[in-house]
């Protein structure tokens, strides 16, 4: 289990090419900017990652959702995807943070994951809070108005986490994880918030 990139993004206004509301801020286009090939170190701070910002705390930020994390292994589903609805013949290559995360990490999955499992990635301390909720922001920046509906049917949500302990951490570093009292999972927390949309 270890981080294979680290992303950050900054707050722009973005049209959502699925609806006449007017232009949003957001800062889910995230870039890789410390990769296994370039480890930079960045400082994690309660609020988030140095360098990123988060333009409606409601849904992404705060202190309780201050970095996003989402697994390497789903790329392969997300490219597919895309490469299947793309009028272009051209392969697709997704960069790290195009899923709007902070953390992408390998080794862990929703089933995996409990809420309040603790983090440990060198001197930060993280804790699982909960899952990412996908909203129409994540429908715009994937050009596909069932992204949402389809993150949360294949359960691939991803999660957030709070800092607990500010610290330096870079692409490569290993993730330790202490469980925490594992009554309930992303899986498990995906699976009600779609029945529940159902």
């Amino acid at each position: 289990m270890k981080i294979i990139s680290i992303n950050i993004g900054q707050i722009a206004l973005h049209k959502d090419p699925f609806s006449p509301r007017k232009a949003y801020p957001s800062a889910i286009h995230k870039l890789p900017v410390s990769s296994l090939e370039k480890p930079k170190v960045l400082c994690a701070r309660y609020m988030g990652l140095e360098g990123d910002q988060q333009a409606d705390q409601r849904v992404h930020g705060g202190s309780d959702k201050a970095i996003y994390a989402y697994p390497f292994e789903h790329y392969s589903f997300w490219t597919a995807l895309v490469q299947a609805q793309s009028l272009d013949q051209a392969p697709t290559s997704l960069e790290y943070g195009h899923l709007g995360e902070n953390l992408t990490v390998s080794g862990l999955l929703e089933h995996d994951v409990w809420v309040g499992d603790l983090w440990f990635i060198g001197d930060l301390e993280l804790r699982v809070t909960k899952l990412r909720e996908p909203c129409f922001k994540f429908n715009a920046k994937m050009d596909d108005p069932d992204a949402g509906k389809t993150m949360l049917k294949t359960a691939k949500s991803g999660w957030y986490l709070k800092v607990l302990k500010e610290g330096e951490i870079k692409a490569g570093d290993p993730i330790k994880v202490v469980p925490g009292p594992r009554k309930l999972s992303i899986k498990d927390q995906n699976d009600a918030l779609l029945k529940k949309r159902a």
